[in-house]
């Protein structure tokens, strides 16, 4: 611990239980408490300097009021659940950790698109919410020679940019804006019954962003009306306590877990941890807390094998299926997250599988798994 580390510490830092490597990034700066998130109470953050959460914590003014609590960083990329402006307002300084985990929300959607046997080639993609994730699906796209159309109101200036009926209006609709209640461009039930009704038939709608961007009641009615297309779910209105009646209806949904590869948790870790560097005025962290693993070889006949055997939603869907049954939904929601699998992003595999062609291998490196 360096000197100016040294005459931080003392701080008393209050932590979702959840947050990976806590110990590693902050523990030599004073003491650690551990607590469930959604749980997370005014009683326990008295006496606390720091509060490190994921999404599940709404951070305002009933939270933190009367405690001493001075930073406030949130390890994940959304700040809905923080009241930034009452923050503000009483000097508490803030930080969250945008694009932390985009590309494991863009390895989520081709590994959905294989899991369903749904062949992206030669299909058009559309886009809602072009910041860090839907960016950074966008540039994907755009290296396997894949058109995409782009709805955002914030970045008209995109060159993909367009309106939303058209957006919708694609084979592939793929929701990543964050939830927005009020203001010029507003999000919530953005994907309402009208808009439901623009999709294609045969077209596959995945929802990777905030649950509350569609209207839950809405998308149940519309497929029970009759299959017209694919719907893929991994947030959810009113999560954890899901609408299981939705959940059995959807082709195929999973806990909120889209941006949960082990890689993109620690990413976040790491940066609150250099937001707090910032805010103290000490020297960042030196040591890296990236798992420690050689890469895996993989092996397969077809590119969609090989994404399946990096990660399988399938695998993540049948577990919150089977979950569903077996005690009341908002504890198997978030015991499902909490106990999640350890899960590597494709940078971790290689392969060197002799029936892929050229074209198959560069746009498999192109997602992040080494050919050789």
């Amino acid at each position: 611990m360096t000197d100016s580390a040294a005459q931080s510490a003392g701080l008393k830092i209050v932590a979702d239980e959840n947050i990976p490597a806590l110990e590693a990034y902050f523990g030599d700066l004073g003491t650690l408490e551990r607590y469930h998130g959604r749980t997370l109470s005014r009683e326990q953050l008295i006496d606390a300097d720091i509060l490190l959460v994921r999404s599940v914590t709404q951070v305002d003014q009933s939270l933190l009021e009367g405690t001493r609590v001075r930073f406030v960083g949130s390890c994940t990329i959304g700040t809905d659940h923080l009241d930034t402006q009452w923050l503000e307002r009483n000097e508490i300084f803030w930080s969250a950790a945008p694009g932390c985990n985009a590309n494991s929300v863009v390895e989520y959607v081709f590994c959905t698109l294989a899991a369903l046997e749904i062949d992206w080639h030669g299909r058009s993609f559309g886009i809602v919410g072009c910041g860090n994730v839907g960016g950074l699906l966008q540039q994907r796209l755009h290296a396997l020679g894949v058109s995409c159309a782009v709805y955002d109101p914030w970045l008209p200036e995109n060159p993909d940019a367009s309106e939303l009926a058209k957006v919708l209006s694609q084979d592939i609709v793929c929701l990543h804006a964050p939830l927005v209640k009020g203001g010029t461009y507003p999000s919530f039930h953005m994907i309402g019954a009208e808009q439901l009704r623009q999709l294609r038939d045969g077209s596959v709608l995945i929802s990777a962003g905030r649950g509350g961007v569609v209207d839950n009641r809405a998308l149940l009615t519309e497929i029970q009306r009759g299959k017209r297309f694919t719907s893929v779910l991994d947030v959810w209105e009113n999560e954890p306590d899901i609408d299981t009646e939705l959940l059995q209806h959807v082709d195929l949904g999973t806990p909120h877990i889209a941006g949960y590869s082990l890689d993109g948790k620690l990413a976040g870790t790491r940066m609150i941890r250099e937001a707090l560097c910032r805010e103290l005025g000490i020297a960042p962290k030196s040591a890296e807390c990236q798992p420690a693993v050689t890469s895996k070889e993989i092996t397969g006949d077809s590119a969609e094998e090989l994404l399946l055997q990096m990660y399988n939603p399938r695998a993540d869907d049948r577990r919150l299926r089977a979950a569903a049954g077996d005690v009341p939904m908002e504890k198997a929601f978030d015991l499902l997250r909490k106990e999640y699998p350890e899960r590597l992003e494709f940078s971790h595999y290689k392969t060197s599988a002799q029936t892929l062609g050229d074209e198959e291998k560069r746009q498999l490196e192109v997602l992040g798994l080494a050919c050789s």
